[in-house]
Order: C-alpha cells, then sequence, then structure tokens
C-alpha cells in the first residue's frame, strides 16, 4: 500500500466552498492539513449561479468573514454587480448580494490558496480508515492511504450523483465531471444513515442569441457595500443583468410535455429544494400565474455565457429551447448547455453533533451538501465551522457552538441537527427568530470577540474593526447625550412631513422617527478618523442610526433570550437512558434517542417534542441514576 510521505492533522476532501473554507481556517490555525479534490483545476468553482449573498445568505457570508473566512472576499475581488436586497422592508432583512466573474472567483480562489502554502492533492477518497470508532487516515481510489487525525467531508453533489435531462441519465457530480464512488458506502457500514436528495440548474445560453432590448435591464446599487471588512476601495464593475418573462406559449409547451422532465415521468426521484422550484414546478403548481420573471446573468464580464435564473429544469433539451423561444426576446436563443437536475447522497444531519462532529465517529466532521443543505453561502459556513472545530478537536480546545441569536450560521447548524431533513435545507431570515439582532451590518459587534479568541483574523483586521465597533458605540452615545434645538431641526422635520419640536431634545428621540435620518440632523455626530474609509464611514453612522431605530425591539428580545439561557446551558449527559423515562411517549422517547439532543434547550426544538415532554425530562435529569 502506498503512503502519501508526510502524515498530515487533517484531510479535507473536497474543493468547493465549504472544503476551501475548511481547510484554509485549519491551516491559519496551525493545523498541518491536506485538501483532496478529484479535480485540482475545479476547486472554487461556483457549479450554479453566478452570485454570493442575497437573502438572508448576505447575513451569512458578513459571518463568516468575521470568523476569518474568504468567500466575501473573493466576491468583491470578482464583482460584477453589487446590490443591497429588501430595502423595502425592515433594515434587519437587508441583505447584499453580488454577481460575480464566475472564472475570476476560481482563479482568485486557487492563486489564494496557493499563495497561502495549502496542500492541495489531486485524487479521490474512496473511504475513511476508522479504528474504535476514530478516524486514523483516509483511503484513496489508487490505493494509498492518507494518515490523520481528522476528516472534514464536503463532497458536494459528487455522491454516487446523477444527472437526468429529460430521459437520459449521466453518472457525474457536476455536468462534465465525474461523480465520487464508495464514501456513502463505506459510511453506512459505520452506522451512518444516508438519503437521496436533488437540485437543479438551469440552461446557460448565448448572448448574441438574445434579443436584449426586449429585457429589463437591472443595475446595481450606486454606492455599494462589499461583502468583506478586508476589502478596501470596493469600486466594482456594475454589468446589468435583464429580466424577462415567461407566458402562456411558454407554459403550454410545459405543461404538454410534463412526462418529458424526469421529475414527472413517474421515476422515483429524490426530493428536491422547495424555495427554488424547477420551471416544470412553477408552472404546474402555481398555474394561476400567467407569467414567471427570467433573470439572465453573465457568468463572467461580458460573457457570451448567460445563465438563465428562473429556468431550473429537467425537462428534454429539446424541450427547453422550444419553450424558451415563446418569450419576447428569446425566438432565437441557443444553447451552450442545457438545464439539469443532479440526484446525489447526503447524510442525515441529526446524526452530527452542534460542532458538525459526527456522533458515531469521533473526528470525522461534514459540511456543505453532504449535509443536507443548498446553496454556496450555506456550504461556507458550515465549511468555517466545520474547520474551526476540527482545528479544536485536534489542539484539544474548547470548541466553537454558535447559538441561534449568535449568527445565522447558528440557525443554521441547530436547525440541521435537530430538525427532520426532508428537502435541501436553504437560509432564509423567516427561520431566524432573532433576526432583529441578526444583522447584516453588525456581524462584527456579534463576532468578533469569538474571532479574537480563536484566533481567526489577523491583527490588522481586527484592530480596524475594533475601531469600527468602538467608534459605532461613541455615535450612539453621542446621540443619546446631546439635545438639537428646535431652530436647528424644525425646518428639516416639516420638510420631512414629521412633527416639529418645541423644546431641545435628544437627538437619539428624533432619530427613533421612522423617516428621520442622522443626515437629516443636520450636524458633524463625530469626528471620525482620516485612516477610515468612506464606505466604513458611512457603516459606522448606519449601524448606529439602526442600534438606536431598533433599540427597543432590541432590548426585548435580549429579555427573551435570557429567559431561554437556563435551558441552553443545561447538559444532558451523552449516555443518558430514555428508556428509563417510562412517562414519555413512544414517539418522543424515539426522537429523543435518534436526535440525541445536547442540551434541554436543543432538545425543546426538536420537531414534535411538546412542553409536557421537557417537563418530564427536567425532572429525570435530577435523577444521577437514569444513564446507561
Amino acid at each position: 500500500m502506498k503512503h502519501i510521505k508526510n502524515k498530515y492533522d487533517l484531510v479535507v476532501v473536497g474543493g468547493g466552498h465549504a472544503g476551501i473554507e475548511a481547510s484554509l481556517i485549519a491551516h491559519k490555525r496551525g493545523i498541518k492539513t491536506i485538501l483532496v479534490s478529484m479535480d485540482k483545476n475545479s476547486v472554487g468553482r461556483t457549479s450554479c449561479n453566478p452570485a454570493v449573498g442575497g437573502l438572508a445568505k448576505g447575513q451569512m457570508v458578513k459571518e463568516v468573514d468575521v470568523l476569518g473566512g474568504i468567500m466575501g472576499f473573493f466576491a468583491d475581488l470578482s464583482t460584477l454587480q453589487s446590490k443591497t436586497l429588501n430595502k423595502s422592508k425592515g433594515r434587519s432583512v437587508w441583505s447584499p448580494r453580488s454577481q460575480i466573474d464566475k472564472n475570476l472567483y476560481e482563479k482568485i480562489a486557487q492563486e489564494y490558496i496557493k499563495e497561502k502554502n495549502l496542500d492541495v492533492f489531486e485524487g479521490e477518497v474512496v473511504s475513511l480508515d476508522v479504528k474504535n470508532n476514530s478516524v486514523s487516515g483516509v483511503f484513496l481510489k489508487d490505493g494509498s492511504k492518507i494518515v490523520c487525525s481528522s476528516v472534514i467531508l464536503t463532497c458536494g453533489t459528487f455522491l454516487n450523483g446523477l444527472i437526468h435531462i429529460g430521459s437520459k441519465q449521466i453518472n457525474a457530480g457536476r455536468y462534465g465531471e465525474k461523480r465520487a464512488e464508495g464514501i456513502t458506502e463505506n459510511l453506512n457500514s459505520l452506522g451512518l444513515k444516508s438519503g437521496r436528495l436533488k437540485t437543479g440548474t438551469p440552461p446557460r445560453i448565448k448572448r448574441s442569441s438574445v434579443d436584449w432590448k426586449m429585457g429589463d435591464a437591472g443595475f446595481g446599487d450606486k454606492i455599494p457595500s462589499p461583502l468583506s471588512y478586508r476589502t478596501e476601495n470596493f469600486k466594482p464593475k456594475d454589468e446589468p443583468c435583464f429580466s424577462f418573462r415567461t407566458n402562456e406559449n411558454t407554459h403550454d409547451i410545459i405543461m404538454n410535455n410534463l412526462s418529458s422532465s424526469a421529475m414527472y415521468s413517474g421515476k422515483n426521484m429524490a426530493t428536491g429544494p422547495r424555495y427554488c422550484p424547477s420551471i416544470e414546478d412553477k408552472v404546474y403548481k402555481f398555474n394561476q400565474n400567467p407569467s414567471h420573471v427570467l433573470q439572465l446573468e453573465p457568468e463572467w464580464s461580458k460573457s457570451e455565457q448567460i445563465y438563465v435564473n428562473g429556468f431550473s429544469t429537467s425537462l428534454e433539451e429539446k424541450i427547453q429551447l422550444n419553450s424558451l423561444k415563446t418569450v419576447k426576446g428569446l425566438e432565437n436563443v441557443e444553447f451552450i448547455r442545457p438545464g439539469y437536475a443532479i440526484e446525489y447522497d447526503f447524510f442525515y444531519p441529526s446524526q452530527l453533533k452542534n460542532t458538525l462532529e459526527s456522533k458515531a465517529v469521533s473526528g470525522l466532521f461534514m459540511a456543505g451538501q453532504i449535509n443536507g443543505t443548498s446553496g454556496y453561502e450555506e456550504a461556507s459556513s458550515q465549511g468555517i465551522m466545520a474547520g474551526i472545530n476540527a482545528s479544536c478537536f485536534i489542539l484539544k480546545e474548547d470548541p466553537l457552538v454558535l447559538k441561534r441569536n449568535d449568527a445565522y450560521i447558528g440557525v443554521l447548524v441547530d436547525d440541521l441537527i435537530l430538525k427532520d431533513t426532508n428537502e435541501p435545507y436553504r437560509m432564509f431570515t423567516s427561520r431566524a427568530e432573532y433576526r432583529l439582532q441578526l444583522r447584516s451590518s453588525n456581524a462584527d459587534q456579534r463576532l468578533l470577540e469569538i474571532s479574537k479568541k480563536y484566533k481567526l483574523l489577523n491583527e490588522k483586521t481586527l484592530d480596524k474593526l475594533s475601531e469600527k465597533i468602538e467608534k459605532t458605540l461613541d455615535v450612539v452615545n453621542y446621540l443619546n447625550e446631546n439635545n438639537i434645538n428646535p431652530e436647528a431641526i424644525n425646518k428639516r422635520l416639516n420638510k420631512l412631513k414629521e412633527k416639529e419640536i418645541g423644546e431641545p431634545t435628544r437627538m437619539a428621540n428624533i432619530l427613533k422617527r421612522p423617516g428621520v435620518l442622522i443626515a437629516d440632523l443636520g450636524v458633524e455626530v463625530l469626528e471620525l478618523k482620516n485612516n477610515l474609509s468612506k464606505h466604513m464611514k458611512n457603516e459606522i453612522l448606519f449601524e448606529a442610526e439602526t442600534i438606536i431605530k431598533y433599540s427597543g425591539y432590541i432590548n426585548r428580545q435580549k429579555e427573551e433570550i435570557d429567559k431561554i439561557k437556563i435551558y441552553e446551558n443545561m447538559i444532558i449527559p451523552d449516555n443518558f437512558d430514555y428508556n428509563k423515562i417510562k412517562s414519555l411517549s413512544n414517539e418522543s422517547r424515539e426522537k429523543f434517542i435518534n436526535i440525541k439532543p445536547q442540551t434541554v434547550g436543543q432538545a425543546q426544538r426538536i420537531n414534535g417534542i411538546r412542553p409536557s415532554d421537557i417537563s418530564i425530562l427536567l425532572v429525570y435529569l435530577k435523577r444521577p441514576f437514569h444513564v446507561k
């Protein structure tokens, strides 16, 4: 048997967004790490939509950034258009999104990995070497072995991947890339339960075959905001995306040919993402809608290859083409590549601890689509957490666990390990009950101390963010402590159709009015140092303004969080014997045994668990003999 020359502490399997974050953060923390990819040239590939961020996802990218991750920085360097979504709603759900140059993003990622001297090996991991329920290495397809004490699996859609285009089936992990075989079977033999999920991607069409005059151009923000706190002088391109609309003719062709879709042909296919439906699902399930929006997005700067966002499909290629040709402006459309659906293996994430380590195999971590999620940002978030916690495992440090009120990443992990995964999981702002506190604008305030504790950022970035947080609080204090006179503000209030004041009033009280901004106060609230960029100064003022406007709501949420802390800190022993609790229903007992909640707070959030079950559990937790 051949061995790789050096022994490693950590092997990361897969070079997608999860794998990159996991391997880089572990490497940064001094862990001897190797990233194993089936194709070194595909590391960092954005295989589906050409964008990073979006609703709730933008918040996660900012959180990953503060935790030492790199996705936001790569995106900033390759941005074609930057836009903040949800601006018509409250600031807590404003979400940054960047349209990116996919080719440039991939190139930047690979160059960065090389620059950081992270070892990358081209090969295929087919099984783990597990001794006494602990990882001791991985076996490659060529028979060689890499010795290690921890493994992070980030296999994306490659585990027994199967592509569907109508009746055509292709064994592949992505279009044109071979699938991975062996890992699923190996983990099954170790007692881990797997399932099948499905996701899809739309066709890529030729730019030159589109009549762009028939589409509505959409541009980015006039004052764009970077996704990474490390980015300075953010001046991205602003290449437009164009929206087109389907019509009745489009829908008729799809409805008349549903049987040509792999999903509607009677095949027993895996479940796909509810909130990213195929065009077949849209037309069939939402037939009351006369049309659906198609967003045509460039895949790189001025690319001939265009991504048809909103037209994910597994129809026969000819049907895909004919239906698109009914859309005004796409009458002469030509394909570069058809859309397709892909089925792949995943492992039920309830088999993981809240550190993303396997409950069954010590030292085995999983991140990304292997855990049943969908999306670059969800993968990146899991990757950074798996990388940090694998390094903690190796260094024998306390792991990092983010709570639901700490970050969207905390919500993501908590949902994964406690909820049933019957479909690909995608993050939304509605999943976060404390979203008022989890704003994209305050990720630094929420997570910087954690970053300091685990040494996740360099000194320059730590100093920069520390100063930003300090100055933000200085502005808040200034506004809370200083008055503004009627003659200085009433004219502006009148113009804003706000009630005038009759006496000197605290600036913060004026600012709590929905229509009033700091700029309306007409005063220089704070002299900010010249070493701060214009964008950083704008961020400071915006966040200070937000803190004041949301203060009442935020304080109420903090009170709620304080009330539930007692349950979050109440540990359930690993060997707690639920079978001895005879007063539990069989269903509740089975859920506790299968999921093995680590705290009473987690137990409360398991689907189907009732308050009475928790009351019973609390009684028996006080009895030490209820352990195996």
